[in-house]
């Protein structure tokens, strides 16, 4: 049994209720937002809760099986916090959610809260978008611990890793676009260093958006992904050198074999089947 107020209890106990149910939704970079169900926006703890009748919830069920207990919220993309690009570019992602019941007639009563988790998978069809909601129980489903792996596991420039990323991160002003994906800068370094690394937008209508870099040719920079907004020439962008994460690579590009995290000498199943068979 989830705890209410008494006075809150006593009311869902009645045979007529007025009730809403609102979402607060708060990103990683600090951003928060409230919605609401209600025909009128509600100013509950500071933070006005803005009518959006476009918001359904999927039913929300909990067990004590330590089952995961996801659910779904649809809605429309109509209103000016809850933009197709945002959502696109993953500022959303991981954002914390909570979803509670008031008493619109008296919110003087508390909140009932149904469900508290972070928004995992978003999707988009025309107007709409659908995003999972995954709660606490979803982290058992999680990997713990390190895997074996031939590739290194770690990042480049993390702690683990040690490199240095000042000296391999610079930043330039997009010379041409040819894609949505795909821009020029005038770089001087050599073909392939950006490929698998950062890319991060200062200015321009993608700043804050940062994604992964699939090639690097000569001046030209392609994007995992194309960008949400359209590139413009001037946009500042920051590159960080990438790393395919092989031993070689390490030794050789950035001269840091001894902090390799991967174990690329065990044998796989390939050694397995290699072995002759005999009859």
């Amino acid at each position: 049994m989830k705890p209410a107020s008494s006075a809150l209890a006593a009311h869902l106990d009645g045979e007529v209720t007025t009730l809403a149910t609102c979402w607060r939704l708060q990103r990683q970079d600090g951003w928060v937002r409230g919605f609401t169900d209600h025909d009128q926006p509600l100013l509950i703890d500071d933070l006005t809760y803005v009518a959006s009748t476009g918001f359904l919830p999927s039913a929300i069920k909990s067990g004590a099986d330590l089952s995961v207990d996801n659910l779904d919220v649809d809605g429309f993309l109509d209103d000016d916090a809850l933009k197709a690009e945002d959502l696109t570019s993953g500022r959303f992602d991981g954002a914390a959610i909570d979803i509670f019941l008031v008493n619109w007639a008296d919110l003087t009563q508390g909140q009932l809260l149904l469900r508290r988790g972070t928004l995992g998978e978003v999707k988009r069809a025309d107007n709409r978008f659908s995003a999972e909601i995954r709660g606490v129980a979803n982290r058992l489903q999680q990997v713990s611990g390190k895997l074996y792996s031939r590739l290194c596991r770690t990042d480049l420039g993390s702690a683990e890793c040690t490199v240095n990323l000042g000296p391999l991160t610079d930043e330039f002003a997009v010379s041409a676009v040819s894609a949505g994906d795909t821009f020029s800068v005038p770089t001087l370094r050599p073909t392939g260093f950006y490929t698998f690394g950062l890319c991060t937008f200062l200015t321009g209508a993608n700043a804050g958006a940062a994604t992964e870099v699939l090639q690097h040719n000569g001046e030209a920079i392609q994007l995992f992904t194309a960008m949400p907004r359209p590139l413009v020439i001037g946009d500042q962008v920051r590159l960080i050198a990438g790393c395919d994460k092989t031993p070689e690579t390490c030794q050789v590009r950035f001269a840091n074999i001894l902090n390799f995290r991967g174990e690329p000498h065990i044998p796989g199943n390939d050694k397995v089947f290699s072995y002759p068979i005999k009859g």
